[in-house]
């Protein structure tokens, strides 16, 4: 099957106010298939949100990649210029942000905003724009919307602008949405009512997501397949039910086990990772989970042999040491 999206060796950098660039993206290297939907999970600061602008070419001015190729519908995005990028983000690809409230223009109505899409990458004149934009409106379950269309961001609920973001997102058919965390801000009750209509959407208009999110419910919920990121790499990646099934990495079954379930016994304990995301991370030697891993030994510290990724099935590969053909296997001591 041809790959809507093909991102290989991905590498983002970042200067600091030192001058100094850190690596905060190293080498990732996965793929999207028309109509899949695919999860990115990890803790904050392991590189999703980034890798995702990356890809968009949104990257903040202290920012940029220093290797690798992402490959959207066949063409090639890295080196393009802002006015072919132009011509890409915003219609064949599109990303709904985690806060609604600061992605929306303040001084404009949402009829405006809407009908900018339209008018810039569909080429809809003044009326038919509106036309359209009254019609997404409702497709994403607002109420009223040509009253809608009159209203400012701040008169709107966060399930509202959020929905307002879903529909400027889907405005010129796109054939890839990237959703980072975009129901972080909402409650328990909206959140389920937002993802099942971008769910549905999703299947409807034959559309590829990315959706990066904390929530491994709502990855069981959504995804097709799933990437497991941490400090910056790619540690697992699998099927979701081989993920919830099998997980192989001792980082996805710690995230595992910090979930609870209607399932659960009354006496049981959830578990917590000790420690944080290292910052400086690239400056680490070996398994960058070392340190809050129970399974850890000497060579995955050393990284001697830490560096491979290895298959656990046919489409299930993990980056750790523990899965290493036997032959590859020298362990030292272990903790």
């Amino acid at each position: 099957m041809k790959h809507l999206l093909d991102v290989q060796n991905l590498s983002v950098a970042f200067r600091g106010d030192d001058r100094r660039e850190r690596t905060v993206v190293d080498r990732v290297s996965f793929h999207v298939n028309p109509g899949e939907i695919l999860c990115i999970v990890g803790e904050s600061g392991c590189g999703k949100s980034v890798t995702a602008l990356a890809i968009m070419d949104l990257l903040s001015r202290n920012g940029r990649i220093t290797e690798g190729s992402v490959r959207f519908d066949g063409r090639e995005l890295i080196g393009m210029t802002a006015g072919e990028m132009d011509q890409i983000r915003g219609s064949k690809m599109t990303m709904v942000f985690q806060d609604a409230l600061t992605s929306l223009n303040p001084v404009f109505t949402v009829g405006r905003q809407l009908t900018e899409s339209l008018r810039v990458h569909q080429g809809l004149d003044k009326k038919e724009a509106a036309k359209r934009a009254v019609t997404l409106l409702e497709k994403v379950g607002l109420p009223d919307p040509a009253t809608m269309m009159k209203k400012f961001p701040h008169q709107l609920s966060g399930g509202q602008r959020q929905r307002v973001m879903i529909a400027i997102a889907l405005s010129c058919d796109p054939k890839l949405l990237i959703a980072d965390e975009p129901t972080t801000a909402l409650d328990v009750t909206i959140q389920s009512q937002i993802m099942s209509l971008t769910r549905d959407l999703i299947h409807e208009l034959n559309m590829s997501m990315i959706l990066i999110t904390h929530d491994l419910g709502l990855v069981a919920e959504m995804a097709d397949r799933v990437i497991v990121m941490y400090a910056g790499q790619i540690v697992e990646t699998a099927d979701v039910y081989s993920l919830f099934h099998t997980p192989a990495h001792p980082y996805t079954k710690a995230l595992m086990g910090a979930v609870p379930s209607i399932y659960d016994s009354s006496d049981r304990q959830l578990a917590s990772i000790r420690g944080t995301v290292p910052e400086n991370y690239t400056e680490l030697s070996g398994c960058r989970f070392a340190d809050r891993c129970d399974h850890a030994c000497e060579d995955c510290r050393s990284g001697a042999k830490s560096e491979g990724t290895f298959s656990v099935s046919a489409e299930h590969t993990v980056r750790c040491i523990l899965y290493a053909p036997e032959s590859d296997k020298e362990v030292t001591s272990c903790v």
